[in-house]
């Protein structure tokens, strides 16, 4: 690899995180300021075109990013919208496959059916990164937030395998019905049963090995290790990736408290590394995806590919709000309201997988015959893939607001239960002190009284969250005092121990160490 090169490969995770970063202080959507800013520099004289390379994306950067997805999300609130999430998630997509397909068909002349649907499967996945992050934000309710989520982490595998499929007819390999349907049903199965054997030993591993660094070595080993292992054995790397994460995730609770701590940060910042380049890079795709199209006219192809959008976000709203009207057996919770289904409609926005797919469409097909439609079907992804980004995008916040979705009752109802699970916690802690000192006479009083004294403000801190950081009239509650006061106090700490290393009174190992502490507490009391 040459210097210029390698310059700039190391400029692009660069520029993709100054654009991330000043997009989260203005308060834009990182992903559509990304986007955005990549079609820009494609334009600029002298950079180079930046071809995706489907075996980098679909081996590095996504099997860490479903595995984080999956490990935040909550297993109870996927089971229990496990028939939406199904629906979504393979009834969706491949209904959003042969819909597209059979439209791309009909407009384009000469595209084979069996092309078209190749089209049809690449962009059938929607990639909600940008509609949960959204979502979050502006305080979606639960239900639909794990829907998105949960949607998000299983419909590449739906969608990938029927890609294979359909690249399989396309290419004339030899292919029937019961072929596809079987290696469905293979993949699924294949990857769930890898995700399954790689989660409990992974887990007993990490339970016991006592050190944070190596803990969180093995859990960021995990998902390149049941991507890579599913994969070569023809079943579904996404499916094994996405129930690891789920398994390790939800028994995340039993490892060490500073094992969370440390993973929690450092998955945040390679989820946000990973996502900035990966937004950057779809933008930059433009130039050689326009090159390689260029055959045909402007006009021509702006009408197919608005019609091509048009019919990806149509399809899922024809799918969306007659499936939430199918019954279930058994019945369990309640059918998605019009509003939840219209957000949920809305939020089709699509990604890098898309991408990846159209990219790993071969040049070829067995008989050495050019693949039909092979740039076509590049260039009508992009636009699907900057379309949706950018109309439904922008418009999805507005849309929220418009609807007055808003997830304030579940806010105040987790905030009253964790009131009430924080005061059992604190009784059954002080019942225990209780026992351990009953009848120890020799035991400091003032370190007992302190013990007493932080178990009961834990006891009281979540019943005054649910009023906010100020009482009835507006006077500061105790427990922000506290941690207004302490805020200040450690700052305080913090200054001395840098003025001591800066006068060489202590060495900077134990700088380190003491900041460590301090910095703990900090993030105790920035909880809130």
């Amino acid at each position: 690899m040459g210097t210029t090169n390698a310059l700039w490969l190391l400029a692009v995770p660069i520029f993709a995180l100054a654009v991330a970063g000043g997009a989260r202080r203005t308060g834009l959507s990182a992903p559509l300021v990304l986007v955005i800013a990549g079609l820009a520099v494609s334009y600029v004289p002298g950079v180079p075109a930046f071809e995706l390379h489907p075996e980098f994306v679909l081996y590095v950067f996504l099997p860490p990013l479903l595995f984080f997805a999956a490990w935040q999300s909550s297993l109870p609130n996927l089971r229990q919208n496990g028939w939406t999430i199904g629906m979504m998630s393979i009834g969706l997509v491949l209904f959003s496959t042969f819909a597209v397909g059979f439209a791309a068909h009909w407009l384009v002349p000469g595209l084979p059916l069996a092309a078209a649907c190749v089209l049809g499967a690449v962009v059938a996945p929607p990639d909600a990164v940008a509609a949960v992050s959204v979502a979050q934000r502006l305080g979606l309710p639960r239900r639909v937030t794990t829907v998105l989520v949960g949607e998000s982490l299983f419909n590449d595998a739906t969608a990938l395998t029927a890609f294979r499929v359909a690249l399989t007819a396309a290419t004339g390999a030899g292919f029937t019905l019961l072929d596809g349907v079987g290696e469905f049903l293979y993949a699924a199965a294949g990857g769930i049963a890898v995700g399954l054997l790689l989660g409990p030993p992974l887990h007993w591993l990490r339970t016991r090995l006592d050190d944070p660094l190596m803990e969180n070595g093995v859990a960021l080993a995990a998902p390149f290790a049941g991507y890579l292992v599913a994969e070569s054995v023809h079943a579904s790397g996404v499916m094994a990736v996405v129930v690891s994460g789920l398994y390790l995730g939800h028994r995340a609770g039993e490892s060490g408290a500073v094992t969370r701590l440390v993973g929690h940060s450092f998955w945040k910042v390679m989820v946000f590394v990973l996502e900035s380049v990966v937004f950057l890079l779809i933008g930059l795709q433009l130039r050689p995806v326009l090159d390689g199209v260029s055959g045909h006219g402007a006009l021509e192809l702006t009408g197919w590919a608005a019609a091509i959008f048009a019919v990806t976000v149509a399809a899922r709203f024809v799918w969306v709000f007659p499936a939430a009207q199918v019954p279930r057996l058994p019945p369990r919770g309640e059918h998605v309201g019009w509003r939840s289904r219209t957000v949920l409609s809305w939020a089709g926005m699509r990604g890098v997988v898309s991408l990846a797919a159209a990219f790993a469409v071969p040049f070829t097909t067995s008989d050495g015959l050019p693949f039909p439609g092979r740039d076509l079907i590049l260039f009508f992804t992009l636009t699907t893939v900057l379309g949706t980004l950018l109309i439904q995008g922008m418009t999805f916040p507005a849309l929220i607001r418009r609807l007055g979705i808003g997830g304030e009752r579940e806010r105040y109802t987790d905030s009253v239960a964790e009131a009430g699970a924080q005061h059992a916690a604190a009784r059954a802690a002080l019942d225990r002190l209780d026992e351990l000192t009953k009848d120890q006479d020799d035991l400091d009083p003032e370190v007992v009284e302190r013990l007493r004294w932080l178990a009961e403000h834990r006891q009281l801190k979540a019943w005054e969250r649910l009023g906010g950081g100020t009482g009835p009239e507006g006077a500061e509650v105790p427990t922000a005092t506290y941690r207004r006061l302490r805020r200040e106090m450690l700052a305080a700490e913090r200054r001395v121990f840098l003025r001591a290393r800066d006068e060489r009174r202590i060495d900077e190992e134990v700088l380190t160490r003491v900041l460590h502490e301090l910095d703990l507490e900090e993030a105790a009391l920035n909880r809130d």
